[in-house]
Parts: C-alpha cells; sequence; structure tokens
C-alpha cells in the first residue's frame, strides 16, 4: 500500500537539558507529538498516512481513568490498540528490566500490530533519539533492547514469565472463535501480571456469552455501584460510536425516520448526551449500508449502551418475542428435577452438530431441566452423557430423517443405532412437516404455557433468542422458511420444535406406548 507522510513530528527541543527534561516526562513523550508516528490505513487503494501520534479524545479518557486491570468496551476504530502499542514501547524504552506483551487472536492479527504499531513507531522516532535505544535482538513479533534489557513482544499467549504490561486486544473475537485460547488467557497471561503492573482487555462485543461478556457485567456492576476497585479489580471502560467526532455525515444527504429519530432520542435520555443531525445521519447511513439485516452487528460494532452491545436483535427471529413473553410470565426459572421420567428431544444436525433437551411432565405442564448440545461428536458421546445424568428416561424423541438408514453406517439408521447403544430404551420418531412454519407456529403456540430451567438450559434458551431468519439483500426483507444457521441456533431451535410437533400430535409423553402401537398414518401429517 503506498505511504504519504502528510505531517512531521513536531521539533524536539534544542536545548540539550529541555530535551532531557522532556524525555524524563512520560506524559510529554506520549502526548506532545514529537516522538512516535502511526499509520492510518487508507480504504481499499487509498494511500495510508503517517501522522505524527496524539491521543484522541477516547484515548485521552482512557489514560486519565488508566488503573493496574482495565476492561475496554467499545465501538470499531478508536484506535486503543494502537494507543496501547504506544504505550508499552515507551514504556519498554525508557523503564529497564520490563516484559511488555500484546496478546492477539490469531498469528495473523500479532504479526500486523507488531509491525504495523509497535516497530513502525520504533523505526520511525526521530533518528538521535533511536540511536539512544538500540536493539539486542529483533524478530517478527518482538524486540530486546540493549540499553536497559527491557522488551516487547505481541503474540498468542502471555503466559511464560511475568509481563508487568498486559494487553489482550480484541478479547471478544477471541473468546467467540476460539474459546480454548480464551482460557488460556484467563489462567495463563493475565495471572503473569505482577499486583503493581498494568492489564488492558478491549475489544467490540461477540454476543451475551463467553470470558468477555461475563467480565464486562462485573465490572460494570463495580462501576454501576460505585464500588471502591482493589488492584485485583478491572476497571470499566465504555465508548460508544456517538463519542467519536469523526462518525457524522451531511444530514441533508441521508434520510431518518421518525422511528430512527425515537431511537437516537432514547439514547439521548438514557446515555444523558447529545446525537445531533450529522451524527444521526451517520448512524443511519452505516446501518443501511454495511448491516442491513443484521441489527445485533451494528450494536456489536458501534454501540450506543453498554448493554446494546450485547444485545440479540428481535427483527427477523422466531422466538425472540415469544421468549419475552416466557420470560415475563416467569417461565424461565429454577425448574428442579422431579423424581419422573426424563423424555428427550433431539436435532441431529448435517453439519455433524446435536442438541437435546431434557424434558419432564406433571399434569400436563412441561417442563425443561436441561439441554446439550456438541459438535463434531458421533452417538456413542452423546450416549455417554445421557447415561451419566442419572435421569431414568422416559421416551427419546428423534427428528424423522433418524429413520432413515445411511449406507456409511453399516446400513443402520440413526434411531437403530442409538437403540443398540441404549438397549431397553424408548425411540419414536416425530413426523416431518411439510412447511417450517407451520412448525414455528406450533411451537409458538405451546411456548405459551412450559417452564424452562434458567441455569441447566441456558444454553438452550440463548439458541431459542438467537433462532433468526436470513435475510435477503435482493428483497431487502427476512425470509419465513429460510433459517440462519450461521449463529450455531438452528439444532437447538429444532430440537425444541420437536417436543411441540409432537405435543401437537397429541403424542402424550405419559401415554406414548398407544402410538407405539397405531399405525403410523393414524398421526402422520
Amino acid at each position: 500500500m503506498p505511504v504519504t507522510h502528510d505531517e512531521s513530528l513536531l521539533p524536539l527541543p534544542s536545548n540539550l537539558e529541555e530535551l532531557e527534561r522532556c524525555l524524563s516526562d512520560a506524559e510529554w513523550r506520549i502526548f506532545s507529538g514529537c516522538l512516535y508516528k502511526i499509520m492510518i490505513k487508507g480504504d481499499g487503494d487509498e494511500q495510508a498516512t503517517v501522522l505524527p501520534f496524539r491521543p484522541n479524545l477516547a484515548q485521552r479518557r482512557f489514560i486519565s481513568r488508566l488503573w493496574h486491570r482495565n476492561l475496554i468496551l467499545k465501538a470499531r476504530q478508536l484506535g486503543f490498540t494502537t494507543l496501547v502499542a504506544l504505550l508499552w514501547l515507551d514504556h519498554a524504552l525508557f523503564n529497564a528490566n520490563q516484559r511488555c506483551g500484546i496478546v492477539a487472536q490469531d498469528r495473523d492479527a500479532a504479526g500486523k500490530i507488531f509491525r504495523d504499531k509497535v516497530k513502525f513507531a520504533y523505526d520511525n522516532l526521530p533518528e538521535e533519539i533511536r540511536l539512544r535505544f538500540p536493539t539486542k535482538a529483533s524478530n517478527a513479533d518482538e524486540m530486546l533492547f540493549a540499553h536497559n534489557n527491557s522488551s516487547i513482544r505481541v503474540a498468542t499467549s502471555m503466559r511464560s514469565g511475568t509481563i508487568h504490561r498486559l494487553h489482550v486486544s480484541e478479547f471478544g473475537k477471541i473468546c467467540a472463535k476460539y474459546p480454548e485460547k480464551a482460557r488460556e488467557v484467563v489462567t495463563g497471561s493475565i495471572p503473569a501480571v505482577p499486583t503493581n503492573g498494568i492489564t488492558v482487555i478491549e475489544s467490540t462485543a461477540e454476543g451475551p456469552e463467553g470470558e468477555f461478556y461475563d467480565m464486562v457485567q462485573q465490572a460494570e456492576a463495580l462501576f454501576t455501584d460505585k464500588a471502591p476497585l482493589t488492584p485485583k479489580d478491572y476497571r470499566f471502560h465504555f465508548y460508544a460510536w456517538w463519542q467519536e467526532p469523526n462518525y457524522r455525515l451531511d444530514a441533508s444527504t441521508v434520510p431518518v425516520s421518525d422511528k430512527e429519530h425515537d431511537y437516537f432520542d432514547l439514547i439521548e435520555s438514557k446515555m444523558d448526551c447529545r446525537i445531533d443531525p450529522d451524527q444521526r445521519a451517520w448512524y443511519v447511513a452505516t446501518k443501511r449500508a454495511d448491516f442491513a439485516g443484521k441489527e445485533e452487528r451494528m450494536w456489536q460494532e458501534y454501540p450506543s449502551t453498554p448493554a446494546e452491545a450485547f444485545q440479540v436483535s428481535t427483527e427477523g427471529n422466531y422466538y425472540a418475542q415469544d421468549m419475552l413473553e416466557v420470560r415475563k410470565r416467569g417461565g424461565i426459572t429454577r425448574v428442579p428435577a422431579l423424581d419422573l421420567p426424563v423424555n428427550t428431544f433431539w436435532d441431529i444436525g448435517n453439519a455433524d452438530g446435536c442438541a437435546i433437551w431434557f424434558h419432564q411432565e406433571l399434569r400436563g405442564e412441561d417442563r425443561f431441566i436441561d439441554y446439550y448440545e456438541e459438535h463434531n461428536q458421533d452417538l456413542r458421546h452423546y450416549v455417554k452423557h445421557l447415561q451419566s445424568r442419572g435421569y431414568v428416561f422416559g421416551t427419546h424423541f428423534l427428528p424423522h430423517d433418524a429413520e432413515h438408514r445411511r449406507l456409511g453406517d453399516y446400513n443402520r439408521s440413526t434411531q437403530e443405532m442409538l437403540q443398540s447403544l441404549m438397549p431397553g430404551q424408548n425411540f419414536v420418531i416425530v413426523p416431518r412437516i411439510t412447511e417450517l412454519m407451520t412448525g414455528i407456529h406450533q411451537t409458538r403456540k405451546h411456548l405459551k404455557g412450559c417452564f424452562i430451567d434458567e441455569e441447566g438450559c441456558a444454553q438452550g434458551i440463548k439458541r431459542l433468542e438467537g433462532y433468526r431468519k436470513k435475510f435477503s439483500r435482493s428483497d431487502n426483507r427476512y425470509l419465513d422458511d429460510s433459517p440462519d444457521k450461521s449463529n450455531q441456533c438452528s439444532e437447538g431451535a429444532d430440537a425444541f420444535r420437536q417436543w411441540a410437533q409432537a405435543k401437537e400430535l397429541g403424542m402424550t409423553f405419559s401415554q406414548i406406548s398407544t402410538y407405539e402401537e397405531a399405525p403410523a398414518s393414524d398421526w402422520r401429517l
């Protein structure tokens, strides 16, 4: 990518005594624009621009509130990775025997951060300053300085040794894509920072689950309660899109609907802020151009409030409104397992995923006590899990394709294989429906009266609330009969639908033997 140098660094003080005084002042080094340069990348084929680094408004706010442990929930492209990379580089250059580290989501991201932020800033120091700080060793992810034995490194883990300054970049994405790596960060990298060190974890949101989500909830609660923080507590930092001065367009070029104005008015009330017409125009244009049909992605990338960053959109979701009604009536609560048979409802997905709901019936009341899902496992794995639960099972309800024989499995159906793995158990097939929306409506109907355990079925609840339609850009609408399978909610939602379809057919779970003996034509659609 071509690079232009539109602005040079401000001149260093010419007086040697004054220069030494300035260099000893960390605030001057970061804020003056005299030492560090950054590269602002252009869009597409546009040239990148090299500028002196001066903290923007959000970065200045963060520096003023810096704590031992810091958790940043933010809108996109506010420059926090750049800021912290320079803070860490500066700390390593001017303090002896320090280890500074940045954890990125993968090797490619780590390489880019090191090359474009850390090494670029070092290589572009004023020559007379850079010569003071020669490197003893330098490679693609680390620089060790000869004058003071300090170093700065960018990698995917920082478990080994003490890390005096740690930055975890885009931790929400790490949690979503690499949960094992996220646990490694929490159990290995973060504990490597001493009490007098500094940790900065920053990210846009990636859905209401995972380590980052849990940490944000805890930190935000401390912030809301104005609780005194120990060095082990995280200080919560939130930076909304409307706080970025550059996020604005000419209001005369973008039509904004009354509904959209109502949204902005609500945010102004909640956040005690003002969102002017040009800001509103920018938000609406960005949402329409980049996130059409994906409202929750706009909230994640450009949140207006902390809660909104993790919010799941109800637009286009099959059961969002129904689940809201279930919550309002107290249907999502603690549902203890009773001394009754447990029925299971399955979906075995084409993408090697399997979801199972665990259900009990008490005097006509449907109670869901447990949920389990896994991917890329064979049937023996699920049988082992069922056996480990200690339940006395009633009936296992399988989807219609479980009776299809598969040549790759010794010409046996899923039902036959499960029967052989769990002899004596009762497996039945829930008949196929010809229209997906028929099953959706049946599920909505029966959701009105069921109870779901909020702990044992926590993941299943998220699957129901996240189950959504595909969005057609060409038609600019959601497609009723085409579920969006990209968020892995389909198996859990489809397994739950087996219960509603069985219930609709009168396959009452206490009398299932009646249906085993009846001809298939008596209860198939």
